[in-house]
């Protein structure tokens, strides 16, 4: 297949989205507040109220919609960038045939359920000469843009370890993991993929070297049938024993937690007895430990990259938000939400083993999701100049992000099989990505 051309960008930046859900109404949304500098033109979904929030979300009245991405792809390039939102399992088909027909991408993580998958796509878009964007949305966040400056000025002297962890928060895990479309592995990708691939991205870009080496445990243990209370119904609007204080109730869809109603069309406007009826209908209705699900409720992994470098990360569902500390030569970095809860306030902490403590404070914008510290906005503000860099240059690049990958299904095979998983047979192959 020959290279296609080289477009220049139109100014504004045009955007189009296959998958108008949750994610692409995000960044449609953040990105149409801006119309000197990008303009969203076309979405296709099969679920028309989604197509339908997306024109209203364009503002723009030549918006052209469509009901799958068949219909889509049937027509010519309609805009410089596509937006990929759909599903983690059909994130390759619809990519693929963008680049085929000179779209470069923006691309909801995870890239692929496979690493080849990723590897293939990867090639597909250096033969066209397109460029893919992965959504590794951390890497635009205020805070680990300040993180990243503070270890690359070299003030902690040579990093020695890095250990974060993720805090999924129970009714997150309960609303995606449990209940939702990532519930079942086999039919997405492994939490550490699905959910926590933004973490191992973190963690590969912090290091900034190969990692070499990867060992991981987990496992589902709470959301399961043996911990079902007595008397628990399989519905949870079917009267259950422990509804006054069970943190899952469904019932809370239509208070506490009617924000998360985003999966369901209507979305939180939905009147209560669509609620019902819908909670009586789907799985978001189930007692969270009556579902099918197989993804891990808890697991940790350690990494050893090139130079000694080692690394933790602990996801768990029992807690909420992000935290890091990193250990250096000359000192060491602290962050995220357990600072915040001391301090009162989004900052980073450093402190040099000579005793100066330094207080670097964060500014987050507002918009996208709370749990991503701003870095939708980030995202977004980036993201017309990172599609005029040079391919390998990007931030977040497809380049830079199959190592995230990489770490993620490697930990993967460790927390089963038991085993230390090198990533020797795989690195000189990403070397080339660097």
């Amino acid at each position: 297949m020959k290279q296609l051309p080289r477009a220049s960008f139109t100014s504004p930046l045009t955007l189009a989205a296959v998958g108008c859900g949750a994610r692409s109404q995000t960044y449609c949304g953040l990105a149409a507040a801006h119309p000197e500098r990008y303009r969203v033109v076309a979405g296709a979904d099969p679920r028309s109220t989604r197509v339908e929030k997306l024109r209203e979300i364009s503002g723009n009245p030549h918006f052209r919609g469509f009901e799958s991405d068949e219909e889509f792809f049937a027509q010519p390039k309609m805009a410089d960038v596509c937006i990929i939102g759909t599903q983690d399992a059909y994130h390759l088909t619809p990519a693929s045939r963008a680049l085929d027909l000179g779209y470069d991408i923006l691309l909801e993580k995870p890239v692929s359920t496979d690493l080849p998958g990723i590897r293939a796509l990867l090639e597909k878009s250096e033969r066209l000469g397109r460029k893919i964007l992965v959504c590794h949305v951390l890497r635009y966040s205020p805070f680990f843009v300040e993180v990243k400056k503070i270890v690359a000025s070299g003030q902690l002297g040579e990093i020695m370890t890095i250990d974060a962890r993720e805090g999924v928060e129970p009714w997150h895990q309960a609303h995606s993991y449990v209940r939702g479309s990532w519930a079942k592995t086999a039919e997405a990708t492994p939490m550490l993929i699905a959910k926590c691939c933004h973490d191992t991205d973190i963690l590969s870009w912090l290091a900034d070297r190969p990692c070499e080496r990867v060992s991981s445990f987990g496992r589902l243990t709470h959301f399961t049938k043996a911990s079902a209370p007595v008397g628990a119904p399989e519905y949870c609007l079917e009267g259950c024993p422990v509804e006054e204080t069970c943190a899952y109730n469904a019932r809370h869809y239509m208070d506490r937690h009617r924000s998360w109603l985003f999966v369901k069309d209507g979305g939180a406007e939905s009147p209560d007895h669509e609620v019902k009826q819908w909670l009586n209908e789907t799985n978001y209705g189930r007692c969270v430990y009556r579902c099918e699900n197989d993804a891990v409720d808890h697991q940790v992994i350690a990494l050893e990259f090139d130079g000694g470098l080692t690394a933790t990360f602990t996801m768990t569902a029992f807690d909420t938000g992000r935290n890091i500390v990193i250990n250096g030569t000359k000192g060491v970095l602290r962050g995220g939400e357990a600072t915040k809860e001391q301090s009162g306030s989004d900052m980073v902490v450093t402190m040099h083993h000579t005793g100066e403590r330094f207080a670097h404070q964060i500014t987050y914008q507002a918009g996208g999701y709370d749990s991503h510290m701003g870095a939708d906005t980030g995202l977004v503000e980036a993201m017309d100049q990172e599609f005029r860099k040079p391919a390998r240059e990007m931030r977040s690049g497809i380049h830079s992000s199959i190592e995230a990958h990489t770490i993620g299904f490697a930990a993967e095979k460790s927390r089963l099989s038991g085993e230390v998983i090198r990533l020797n047979s795989l690195q000189g192959y990403l070397n080339t990505l660097r």
